[in-house]
């Protein structure tokens, strides 16, 4: 039987708009607008998957003013990064 928490995070991350977002984020944190533009999405999609990194802890939002500054949880997913980045490096990554 698959384990359901790991089938939600990987789920969470398998959407190319949210894995954009995450990646991203990685180098430094970013607005809405910021991210429409270097993701060359509607900002209606980014902001629609903004929310569901949100609730599920992938990233983080101060408010600046009127604005929404959005970063990656650097407690979690930075250091899952890493590892991936780590793990592809040594091993490759081959499709399946």
């Amino acid at each position: 039987m698959i384990d359901l928490t790991y089938m939600g995070f990987f789920k969470a991350l398998c959407n190319d708009t949210r894995l954009g977002i995450v990646l991203s984020l990685k180098d430094k944190p970013k607005n809405v607008s910021q991210l429409t533009s270097e993701l060359e999405m509607e900002q209606s999609r980014i902001s629609h998957n903004l929310q569901c990194l949100e609730k599920n802890g992938f990233v983080t939002v101060e408010q600046d003013g009127k604005q929404r500054i959005y970063s990656l949880n650097k407690d979690t997913i930075e250091p899952i990064l890493k590892a991936v980045k780590k793990h592809t490096e040594k091993y490759g990554l081959n499709s399946c």
